[in-house]
């Protein structure tokens, strides 16, 4: 099982990329229980693609070490993308990159279980997580994690954090290893019977005659 982390960060040390190893810390794990071994990670740092995203747009293909990063994401079982906040959004370079996937196969992340992730100087920003992200990823097809976690500066250390980053990795983790399964009905739940053709189904006039209330008896 394969999970890939997509960090936006542009500084060495980024606690965007520090947020995106604690929250996978916490998934790899997870995702396998109870087999010993966790799911394999896999970090795409977005600095180091920074000019071979902006090519992708004007020579139409994308380079060598950007098709892997694209690769890496299509083969993964699970995300885990977080960005640093600019202008009350996600920043320009984490869009591209997503924008440069989605055209060179716009079903790259289609029924992919996605955690959305966050940082940024203040918590007057935490909405871009459902204002932003969640509606990308969204249109992009994704399965995004109920949870999404933002971190601002004053979240470094302070309680909370912790426990968000566990809420939401659970959540990926989890999500990662039902799709992961076999296919088939639910646990205790009865497979609805397979009609052979259209025939079978009763016409809606029917129904609705069913359903009509009888008026009542003429007098004697």
């Amino acid at each position: 099982m394969k999970l890939v982390v997509v960090s936006a960060g542009l500084s060495v040390p980024s606690s965007t990329r520090l947020l995106g190893d604690r929250l996978a810390a916490v998934a790899a794990p997870a995702a396998t229980a109870p087999e010993p071994a966790p799911a394999d990670v896999r970090v795409v740092e977005l600095r180091d693609l920074a000019v071979e995203i902006a090519h992708t747009f004007t020579n139409g293909f994308p380079a060598p070490a950007l098709a892997d990063a694209f690769a890496e994401v299509a083969a993964a079982d699970g995300l885990i993308v977080v960005t640093p906040v600019f202008s009350a959004s996600y920043s320009g370079l984490f869009k591209s990159f997503f924008d440069a996937l989605s055209v060179t196969d716009e079903d790259a992340l289609t029924g992919k279980p996605v955690l959305i992730a966050a940082t940024g100087g203040s918590a007057r920003h935490s909405l871009v997580l459902e204002h932003a992200l969640r509606p990308l990823f969204a249109y992009l097809k994704a399965v995004v994690v109920p949870t999404g976690v933002y971190a601002a500066s004053e979240d470094w250390g302070a309680q909370g954090l912790d426990a968000r980053i566990e809420r939401a990795a659970t959540e990926l983790a989890a999500l990662m290893a039902g799709l992961s399964g076999p296919p088939g009905p639910a646990k205790g739940r009865t497979p609805p019977p397979k009609r052979d053709s259209f025939e079978e189904v009763t016409p809606f006039a029917e129904r609705l005659a069913a359903l009509s209330v009888p008026g009542p008896s003429p007098a004697p």
